[in-house]
């Protein structure tokens, strides 16, 4: 069993499974999937594939449909290609970035400010978000597999919400990183944000739900949230820490450019990321167009609600807070993560 599968059990309402069960659904999927070229090979790891049980609360059948399209939009979308070149524009006002601490269990964190929204472009912001994500998948330890949202509410009004980002973003987060996200702080939503947390609420299941924190810097109780969670000296002082030091998008830029370079070897075989990717490699393309995505239609009835409510909830154990977060504003509106 792959490290990743022991260590990322940490959210709460999921089918508890001996390993050895979780193992062999695991090995089912793989055998469901069957050869593949060598970069979705490489994605295709143990602890991928758990991800991806858990979200679909260990239906193989779910969740082998959900790796297939995700396995199809990597194909197609490429985001292991995207470089700092072609998103670096939406970066400028430091409307998403990986920051440069991480939080006390070593998950990267990732800030975002919706505020600070520069593009109406739904294309160009979710390329950005996408190419954020895997940077922060990049930089997290051997023994870590989720990351922190920190939201900052500051500059936030109505004008940046968009539903037609959000959908994009629901769709991206939900489909195609499930369980990447391990808590999203929402730092002072104003008050009018609560609206539409209500609306989006009711459609979470509990486990994501909980992912989701709220914390208001004139609330002792809530504070402490981030004082569980972060180191005061190296937080940023615009989420209560010591650090003033600001985003520089110069200084961001290049840190960005470094790590394109480390892109490369990531996705080659025998990289930590594909030790536990026991099948060979393909001599050709695999075609993914033809595998069938309906594994899932002899469900149970009473399993598809189930795994309706997983697929807005696990998947997005971010999304829940992305809803809010990536209110990232757009001119259009508000980014709803579900």
């Amino acid at each position: 069993m792959s490290a990743g599968l022991k260590i990322s059990s940490s959210n709460g309402f999921e089918k508890p499974l001996a390993s050895e069960e979780q193992q062999a659904k695991i090995s089912e999927i793989r055998r469901s999937i069957g050869l593949l070229p060598e970069k979705l090979a490489i994605y295709c790891s143990d602890a991928a594939i758990a991800r991806y049980l858990r979200a679909r609360n260990w239906n193989v059948k779910k969740a082998t449909k959900m790796l297939k399209e995700t396995l199809k939009w990597r194909a197609e979308y490429k985001p292991e290609e995207i470089r700092w070149e072609e998103v670096a524009y939406e970066a400028e006002t430091g409307k998403i970035y990986r920051s440069n601490y991480i939080d006390k269990h070593g998950r990267t964190v990732l800030v975002m400010r919706p505020g600070c929204q520069n593009s109406k472009s739904t294309k160009g912001q979710i390329r950005y978000l996408v190419y954020c994500m895997e940077n922060a998948i990049l930089n997290l330890p051997p023994d870590q597999e989720q990351m922190v949202w920190l939201i900052d509410f500051n500059g936030f009004n109505m004008s940046h919400i968009s539903v037609k980002v959000t959908r994009e973003t629901a769709h991206v987060l939900q489909d195609h990183y499930p369980e990447r996200l391990g808590v999203a702080i929402l730092y002072n939503p104003p008050k009018f944000f609560e609206p539409f947390w209500t609306v989006v609420k009711p459609f979470l299941e509990p486990k994501t739900q909980n992912k989701v924190k709220f914390v208001y810097s004139n609330d002792l109780n809530t504070k402490k949230i981030m004082e569980d969670l972060f180191d005061v000296e190296k937080l940023e002082s615009a989420f209560g820490g010591n650090d003033d030091s600001g985003f520089n998008i110069n200084k961001y830029a290049e840190r960005m450019k470094e790590d394109d370079k480390r892109i490369p070897a990531f996705w080659t075989k025998g990289n930590p990321q594909s030790a536990a990717t026991s099948q060979p490699m393909p001599t050709s393309p695999v075609d993914l167009n033809s595998v069938s995505l309906n594994s899932d239609s002899d469900a149970p009835e009473n399993e598809k609600v189930d795994s309706s409510l997983s697929h807005v909830s696990d998947s997005e154990g971010l999304s829940p807070s992305k809803s809010d977060l990536v209110t990232e504003a757009s001119d259009n509106g508000s980014r709803e993560i579900h």
